[in-house]
């Protein structure tokens, strides 16, 4: 049985560093170790409200070994910050990188093809008009959206399959990558987004996630509820695996 994405990064990664912040935004979770790694802030629905994270207000004395950790967590938001700090860890090698939004790379290779999108994007409504056929399954489907259970049956019928990486978060990805043909070219996309090339031996094809380049801008606009748009300090990046099909 294949090792699960989570656990074959954290087999990979050097935990040896020190905390040096962690914050939880409305929208992102930010740590900042060896370098500073982003994750969408999820939360698990409770009758109660939301379960408390654990040792709030003091994560930041915790190792990174422990951080990283709770990317395993059944609460989505001990998970943002636990994949937030994987990012952190990561030394990413930008030579093999395309400085572009994953938008224009779908709207490029989707062209007369069926793109099955797995998450809710500003740019739905231009990569609908740019491809052949878009089918975009969601959590909370619009009228022109389908249900998480639509995707055992649309997946499947894919040429391209663009998948967000807050399903790393909530962890969902290795069970949606599983559905997807040999034959599809398959993306992550996100900010959520670990760049390693650990994912093209998952099966993903195309890496596209952000690269913090400006850790102070970054902590300042998430801590005051910056949406992705309006998140300073960060760099967009694609990688795309090069046995990647064309």
């Amino acid at each position: 049985m294949q090792m699960s994405i989570v656990d074959d990064l954290l087999n990979e990664l050097d935990t040896d560093v020190p905390v040096r912040a962690v914050l939880v935004g409305v929208h992102w979770a930010v740590v900042c170790s060896r370098h500073c790694g982003m994750a969408a802030t999820l939360m698990s629905s409770h009758s109660h409200g939301h379960k408390q994270v654990q040792d709030a207000g003091r994560l930041h004395q915790k190792s990174m070994r422990e951080l990283v950790e709770l990317a395993r967590s059944p609460e989505l938001l001990e998970a943002s910050i636990g994949v937030a700090a994987i990012n952190s860890l990561l030394d990413v090698d930008e030579s093999n990188s395309r400085e572009m939004n994953a938008s224009e790379v779908l709207a490029s290779r989707g062209r007369g093809k069926n793109v099955a999108l797995v998450g809710h994007f500003p740019f739905i409504p231009q990569l609908r008009s740019a491809v052949g056929q878009l089918w975009v399954i969601e959590q909370h489907p619009a009228e022109d959206e389908y249900p998480p259970e639509a995707a055992a049956d649309l997946i499947p019928q894919a040429d391209i399959v663009a998948i967000t990486s807050s399903t790393f978060v909530n962890q969902t990805l290795d069970g949606l990558l599983a559905l997807c043909t040999p034959r599809a070219t398959v993306m992550l996309l996100g900010p959520s987004t670990p760049l390693s090339p650990i994912l093209f031996h998952h099966g993903v094809n195309i890496i596209s996630g952000a690269r913090v380049v400006d850790e102070a801008a970054v902590l300042r606009t998430v801590g005051q509820g910056a949406s992705f748009r309006q998140v300073e300090g960060v760099k967009l990046l694609t990688f795309v695996n090069e046995k990647e099909k064309k």
